[in-house]
């Protein structure tokens, strides 16, 4: 399972306001474990698409019938024949949108960002959790390289996370090594799925003026189908000049909650300020 590419994203979101307005709502329903209150179409598609693991599990909804998808083709010009099945125009319709690649590494470490600060969190965060995501047994795309590689040698990670009996716990570590290798036991060993809500509000970036860059997130985090709870993360960007210059990983503050009541869609919590205060010594 990996997030969604942007051209997935605009595309779904063009899809699902094809949908009559019950069966949004009762789509939103589904994908969110009825945990999102929503009160109009655009709240609906909004959660909708934060809340699904990738556009090709949203398309295979029950609700997002095959003449719904035949309509969206013919919008886009997409000609089909008129009695193809709806895994056939599924994978029409996943054809339409993979010509909006994949970000690589290279992509996303070669940008010069300071000056579009949100293209650049947005961008970070794509890159970052289909690696992540693409190391778990139960995605459905390639491994990519996750290694130390991509963290200073010197990373630092504080994990905060709630227990079943709402006990908060919190680890630290030290080194790109094992910052590396604790993040990859959450999707390796625990076989969680990370959901980064990139829409509205989406990420929150703020850059230092030594070069250090913020970039908080709020999503979901999954285990097969279902929707284990809320988490917030922050990372500290840093170029390395003798990596050609690429963006690597120097802090990262991952704080995971279960979800409890009706949550909202997910959303960063800290300020400009806030951000900037977290990681001065």
């Amino acid at each position: 399972m990996s997030v969604m590419s942007k051209k997935e994203s605009d595309g779904c979101k063009k899809l699902l306001e094809l949908l009559p307005k019950d069966d949004l709502f009762a789509l939103n329903d589904t994908v969110t474990n009825r945990l999102i209150q929503v009160t109009s179409s655009r709240e609906a598609i909004e959660a909708i698409i934060a809340y699904s693991m990738s556009a090709e599990e949203l398309l295979k909804r029950k609700k997002v019938h095959r003449d719904v998808i035949f309509q969206y083709l013919a919008k886009e010009s997409v000609v089909v024949p008129r009695n193809s099945e709806k895994y056939q125009l599924v994978k029409k319709t996943l054809e339409l949108w993979s010509c909006a690649t994949q970000v690589s590494n290279s992509d996303f470490q070669k940008e010069d960002g300071l000056g579009e600060l949100t293209a650049l969190g947005k961008q970070f965060c794509q890159w970052f959790f289909q690696l992540l995501n693409s190391q778990s047994p139960l995605a459905a795309q390639p491994v990519q390289d996750w290694g130390p590689q991509h963290f200073w040698s010197d990373a630092k990670m504080l994990l905060s996370h709630t227990t079943l009996s709402q006990v908060k716990q919190k680890e630290e570590f030290v080194g790109a090594e094992l910052v590396s290798q604790r993040l990859l036991a959450l999707v390796w060993d625990e076989r969680l799925l990370f959901c980064p809500n990139l829409a509205q509000p989406g990420p929150k970036c703020v850059a230092s003026l030594h070069g250090l860059v913020l970039v908080a997130v709020a999503g979901t985090i999954h285990r097969e189908s279902d929707c284990l709870g809320v988490f917030e993360q922050v990372f500290g960007l840093i170029r390395s000049p003798l990596d050609d210059n690429r963006w690597k990983i120097k802090f990262v503050h991952l704080n995971a909650k279960r979800q409890i009541g009706k949550e909202t869609v997910p959303a960063v919590t800290y300020d400009s300020q806030e951000l900037l205060q977290l990681f001065t010594p």
